[in-house]
């Protein structure tokens, strides 16, 4: 694994020399990279995406949450996709395998972390953050956030943003975890509502339960709305 990642390669302003010589180069990986997951992925059957630590250990709480939750999504008929990595994703990876469901990897070029968990049966490695966030987002019918970090808010309020400004075909963003989100949501309502950053309506985009079959429910609700309109009104 690399010291240095493409991505930081492609956005470093340092090198402005490099601009002409290889920005065009990169864009053909990054093209063919978009390629290979549109072919890889685009005969999923209807998928869920879970987030979460990598560095959360297999006996955590959150762990054995999302464990529960990707057998039960494989039960309803999901796929479930994870960043392909260890501790919540593994254990997302890995309830849905052991309940015969498909579990699919979406990994990442970084200098620590790296590689698939043995769970997943379809993984694609990819070196640039933004096309495997868009695998994220264009096969998933909903957004499953566990306790994670950096990584983790960054997928959540991308979704968000996604969902708010209408980027994408509304869909549940869903928290599971409630204890670990509780601060950062009474932030969002306590801080960001009350100085008129954002409005009532938008706190209704993210919905929160450590109920499983709720979670599963809230996506499988989502879904038949969408395919019936007139159904849900």
């Amino acid at each position: 694994m690399p010291l240095s990642t493409a991505d930081e390669k492609l956005l470093d302003s340092h090198h402005r020399g490099e601009w002409k010589t290889k920005d065009a180069w990169r864009a053909l990986r990054i093209l063919s990279e978009f390629v290979e997951g549109f072919d890889t992925l685009a005969d999923l059957p209807p998928a869920v995406s879970v987030f979460g630590s990598a560095r959360s250990k297999p006996e955590s709480a959150e762990c054995e949450l999302a464990a529960r939750l990707g057998a039960a999504l494989a039960e309803a008929g999901y796929a479930v996709i994870t960043g392909g990595g260890p501790g919540v994703m593994a254990a997302a990876n890995r309830g849905a395998t052991e309940a015969g469901g498909m579990s699919v990897g979406l990994g990442i070029e970084l200098p620590f972390e790296q590689g698939l968990n043995d769970w997943v049966d379809i993984g694609i490695d990819f070196r640039y953050f933004f096309v495997r966030k868009t695998m994220f987002v264009k096969y998933a019918q909903a957004f499953v956030v566990l306790p994670g970090g950096y990584g983790t808010l960054d997928e959540l309020f991308e979704a968000i943003t996604l969902v708010q400004t209408h980027k994408v075909t509304r869909f549940p963003v869903i928290l599971m975890g409630a204890d670990y989100w509780s601060g950062l949501l009474d932030w969002i309502k306590q801080r960001m509502l009350d100085d008129g950053k954002i409005s009532a309506a938008d706190l209704e985009l993210i919905q929160v339960t450590d109920d499983v079959a709720e979670a599963v429910q809230i996506i499988v609700d989502a879904g038949a709305a969408l395919a019936d309109p007139q159904a849900s009104s």
